[in-house]
């Protein structure tokens, strides 16, 4: 016991860099006045869960115009941004396009000064180019989710040939609404689902009905995550997988040509919105019949496994996939998954595993991978 206790206590003297902890520091200069009078900045990475407004990652104001954060982390690769409090204000170029993450690969104390063009929120929308396609209409601007007791645009992808042909289609639920149509209502990118579908079906390949469901901004990681944790607060994610199975989907399939059933019904997300497509399809298998899910946080939620391996749906269908520059447990957890339902007797053929070397915590990478996801999806649709 003595021998345990010294082995901590030494453990807890060692200087950070023989734990293989690395201090970084960002160093934010303003460049404009607009920023210069700003008093509260924060920092969105993998490393808090893409949290835009992390009390633990909030920068101090130094000196005029400038301000600091610093962070204690292993060695690894990290990607984030600088937000202002919310994705609505987030870095991005002047002209109010999206910057790349910033990414550095930390092996040794380092400092980093970043002077960012502009703030989403100081950008007016007109001097952004909308890019969705006309197959893409909102379905809601405020539909009501009484779940949660909150408001929320919805948006929907119909197929090219939906009002010329009386056929029914499969569905795909995807989280993150804001990301997956238009550049405009992006604050880091767009998987660009519509340009993705219209150019596959000039290919024969199946069409789908897409519903995008926007994330709640403050709410996101609350609503995508389904069990209460200490550092983020109560999780809500039943509440939300309940609005979607008890709410959207029943007027989804009332008002448009659907086919129902779980088989043809999928559920999409990355990040948070990967953990909480996971447990939709865990909690409620006999409507969702396939997910995607792209770059899971299953860190954040290690119940989630348990709960999965009680439930023990042998039919399922789901594609997993991530990059292996995006978090030191990212592919590791995301695999452990994958073992543990093959193990549960969930068929290989049923889904998918897919880790590439390239890959990022990035909607160009989702947007990247998305069409091999669909090709893959679609081998279950009926023939035309």
């Amino acid at each position: 016991m003595k021998i345990v206790s010294i082995l901590i206590l030494w453990a807890q003297i060692l200087p950070l860099s023989a734990q293989n902890i690395h201090q970084l520091k960002l160093i934010l200069e303003a460049s404009n006045q607009a920023q210069a009078t700003q008093r509260q900045f924060y920092l969105a990475g993998n490393f808090n869960q893409w949290n835009p407004k992390d009390s633990s990652s909030e920068f101090y104001l130094q000196s005029n115009k400038k301000w600091v954060c610093n962070l204690n982390l292993r060695s690894g690769n990290y990607q984030f941004k600088i937000t202002k409090g919310s994705w609505g204000s987030v870095e991005c170029f002047a002209d109010g396009s999206s910057i790349q993450n910033h990414e550095i690969n930390l092996l040794k104390d380092t400092t980093i000064i970043i002077r960012p063009e502009a703030f989403s929120d100081e950008v007016t929308l007109k001097e952004i180019q909308h890019t969705l396609s006309a197959q893409v209409h909102i379905l809601d601007s405020t539909f009501y989710m009484p779940q949660l007791h909150r408001y929320r645009r919805i948006w929907i992808y119909l197929p090219k040939d939906y009002q010329n042909v009386a056929r029914k289609y499969p569905v795909i639920y995807m989280q993150d609404g804001q990301n997956l149509f238009d550049k405009a209502t992006s604050s880091y990118g767009e998987w660009g689902v519509d340009e993705v579908l219209d150019s596959l079906s000039l290919k024969n390949v199946a069409e789908s009905i897409i519903v995008g469901i926007d994330h709640g901004g403050e709410f996101r990681l609350n609503e995508y995550h389904p069990y209460d944790n200490d550092r983020f607060g109560k999780g809500q994610g039943d509440a939300y997988v309940d609005f979607v199975v008890q709410t959207l989907k029943p007027y989804v399939d009332k008002n448009f040509r659907t086919l129902a059933q779980a088989k043809y019904t999928s559920i999409v997300g990355s990040s948070m919105g990967g953990l909480i497509s996971m447990y939709a399809i865990a909690k409620y298998p006999n409507v969702f019949g396939n997910a995607g899910v792209f770059s899971p946080s299953f860190w954040i939620a290690p119940k989630l496994y348990d709960f999965v391996h009680q439930q023990k749906n042998y039919q399922l269908r789901i594609y997993f996939v991530a990059g292996a520059h995006e978090s030191e447990d990212m592919a590791g957890d995301m695999e452990k998954m994958y073992q543990l339902l093959l193990k549960d007797g969930l068929p290989k053929e049923n889904m998918k595993l897919a880790i590439k070397a390239d890959g990022k915590h990035s909607e160009w990478f989702w947007h990247r991978e998305f069409p091999d996801f669909y090709k893959w999806l679609v081998k279950i649709y009926p023939a035309e």
